[in-house]
């Protein structure tokens, strides 16, 4: 037998039930909490009984039955139900909320917003940190306050815990306006050289030595200095902190290459004869070239690759609710920001929301959707003693849970950490090429 009946003023919800079904959980039309028949909780309206979880949802209904009665029928058709703006409660009433589509629309307290009727949400995200820590991907020991390079391995900070916003990384940007920058000056470089290897040396046969070398310095020098740059400043903070790496073999490399190729083209005739190849001082300006940008390559793959993993915790971080329904002492319930919830609160959780935190079921029975955590697509069933999960869904049931962990103590916050710190983590063969 269905939990919600039709009586003769055609609505949804009525409590004329046979006796056979007592054991059976009713429907609380107020805040969709199923409820059993043994409630104390009654309220006869129009020949009908209903049955409620709370003496407040009780005041509720016997002060508008209509309006509760529509939305339950409204729910029953499958139309949306009438929008009623609750009146902001003292706890909620100076919480800034906004409205998902127009971010623009702001005020202190829930409401509708006045351009698209939405219901405001509270602003923000729940904090995960109140100070940010910077650390080295490779070097977790390296902490730092600001955002700055590893004084160990050259390598740019990242922030310890991950946040909700979708930030631009400024290295990234950096270092691939560098490559494309590097590769389309050593493409014709490393041309220039591999071209004149050919029978008849047909470069050489248009460009004289002389001029040549010009033409190479002229590709090589923005190469080797600018898009260069950022390894020559990791080598030598490499160098000053005595914890040589692969930028100070890099700078090393690059700089003892432009340097002689510079040389050899600006004098000659300071090197001997040994030094020549067909009357000609040997250059290495593509190979310096080479090296920045294959050294680059790696760098904005690198990056890309962190970046696609930082954009999977967002999307984790993204699955928490926003706020919670925090239990009165006369039975009603305030919506406040999630960062607001403390361990023992009573949260109600009413049918399709999210369950804002882990907790245990005190009151109601429904089907909780957890497979962004399981993977089972099966929604789990859930009464009184059961666990809850945060950031889970809950089906069509109303449910009354207590606060167990918030904040970071979350099943969710704890994936997000274990996923941050594998980022951040060297696998064990780097470790051992390292040493």
């Amino acid at each position: 037998m269905s939990d919600q009946h039709s009586h003769s003023h055609s609505h949804s919800h009525s409590h004329s039930h046979d006796d056979g079904d007592d054991a059976r959980p009713w429907t609380d039309p107020v805040c969709g909490m199923k409820v059993k028949r043994e409630s104390p909780h009654l309220f006869e309206h129009g020949g009908v009984t209903y049955h409620f979880c709370c003496a407040r949802c009780r005041e509720r209904f016997a002060a508008e039955p209509e309006r509760f009665l529509a939305e339950q029928a409204a729910k029953a058709a499958g139309a949306p139900a009438p929008a009623t703006a609750p009146a902001p409660s003292a706890a909620s009433a100076g919480v800034p909320y906004t409205c998902p589509m127009d971010p623009e629309v702001e005020q202190l307290g829930p409401g509708e917003c006045p351009i698209c009727g939405m219901a405001l949400e509270p602003k923000g995200a729940p904090a995960l940190a109140a100070k940010t820590e910077w650390v080295c991907p490779m070097h977790p020991e390296v902490v730092k306050d600001a955002p700055g390079d590893c004084p160990i391995c050259g390598m740019a900070l990242e922030p310890r815990r991950a946040v909700a916003v979708e930030e631009e990384n400024p290295e990234l940007r950096d270092m691939s306006r560098r490559l494309w920058f590097s590769a389309a000056l050593a493409l014709p470089l490393v041309a220039i050289v591999m071209l004149d290897m050919l029978p008849g040396r047909p470069v050489s046969s248009v460009l004289p030595h002389g001029v040549r070398g010009y033409v190479e310095l002229a590709l090589a020098t923005p190469v080797c200095l600018w898009a260069a740059w950022p390894f020559y400043v990791r080598a030598v903070a490499s160098a000053k902190n005595r914890s040589l790496n692969m930028f100070t073999l890099i700078g090393l490399g690059v700089s003892v290459a432009f340097a002689y190729s510079l040389v050899a083209v600006l004098a000659p005739g300071l090197f001997p004869d040994s030094f020549r190849v067909h009357g000609e001082v040997a250059l290495y300006f593509e190979s310096a070239a080479v090296i920045v940008t294959l050294i680059l390559v790696g760098q904005v793959l690198e990056l890309r690759a962190r970046s696609q993993t930082g954009a999977a915790i967002r999307g984790l971080l993204g699955l928490a609710a926003v706020s919670a329904r925090r239990l009165r002492e006369d039975g009603g319930d305030d919506e406040i920001p999630l960062e607001a919830v403390v361990v023992g609160d009573r949260l109600r959780v009413r049918p399709g929301e999210k369950v804002p935190v882990d907790g245990v079921v005190l009151e109601g029975a429904s089907s909780v959707d957890e497979s962004m955590v399981t993977g089972e697509p099966i929604p789990a069933e859930k009464g009184p003693g059961d666990r809850v999960i945060g950031a889970t869904i809950n089906g069509s049931g109303a449910l009354t849970i207590e606060a167990e962990k918030i904040g970071q103590d979350t099943l969710l916050a704890r994936i997000v950490a274990l996923v941050a710190a594998a980022q951040r983590s060297r696998a064990p063969i780097q470790r051992l090429a390292d040493a």
